[in-house]
C-alpha cells in the first residue's frame, strides 16, 4: 500500500556517504522533530535525475530553508558509494542530504517501488517528493511515470508549502 499524506514514515535504516566512509542513519534521526523535504529519483545518473530533477533542489534550496524546512534529502535505490560520487559530480555539498536506499527497503515500506527491469534498471523507486513533519507525511507528490519531473519538482512543492 502506498503511503499517504497524515501516515507516519516507517522506520528503515540508510546508508549515508560520509568523509571518513559510509554511515548508517534511520528514519527516525532523519525526520524526528524536523521538518523535511524528501525527494525520490529512480537512479542516481540517470539523466532526468540529475538534469532535472536534483538541480531544482539544488537552485530552490534557499527558498525552501526559508519556508522552515530543516532538511532536503534525496533518496535512490543505489549503493551508497554511487550516492557519494553523484553527491561530488553535482556539487551539492552539505545542501542535501543523499540517502542511499540500496535494498529498496524504503521504497518498499512507503509503497513507492518500482519495477524498472524494462528499461535495465531493476527494482528501484518511483519518482517524488514529499514534505514530511516529525515524520508524518504532510505533502506527497508522485510523478506518474519515471522520466518525469513535474509533480515532484522543487518548484511544485515550494509552492505548496
Amino acid at each position: 500500500m502506498t503511503i499517504s499524506i497524515g501516515d507516519r514514515l516507517p522506520d528503515v535504516s540508510f546508508r549515508v556517504p560520509g568523509e571518513d566512509g559510509p554511515t548508517t542513519t534511520t528514519t527516525a534521526d532523519v525526520f524526528s522533530g524536523k521538518r523535511v523535504v524528501l525527494f525520490a529519483v529512480p537512479g542516481a545518473f540517470t539523466p532526468t535525475c540529475t538534469m532535472n530533477h536534483l538541480p531544482g533542489f539544488l537552485e530552490h534550496n534557499d527558498a525552501l530553508r526559508a519556508k522552515g524546512v530543516d532538511t532536503i534529502a534525496v533518496t535512490a535505490v543505489n549503493d551508497v558509494h554511487v550516492m557519494k560520487a553523484w553527491k561530488k559530480a553535482t556539487e551539492a555539498g552539505d545542501r542535501i542530504l543523499f540517502l542511499s536506499d540500496g535494498n529498496g527497503e524504503f521504497a518498499k515500506a512507503v509503497g513507492l517501488d518500482a519495477d524498472l527491469s524494462a528499461g535495465g534498471l531493476g527494482m528501484r523507486s518511483r519518482r517524488y517528493a514529499m514534505l514530511v513533519e516529525d515524520g508524518v507525511v504532510r505533502q506527497l507528490n508522485i510523478e506518474p511515470g519515471p522520466g518525469q519531473a513535474d509533480t515532484s519538482s522543487a518548484e511544485t512543492l515550494l509552492a505548496q508549502i
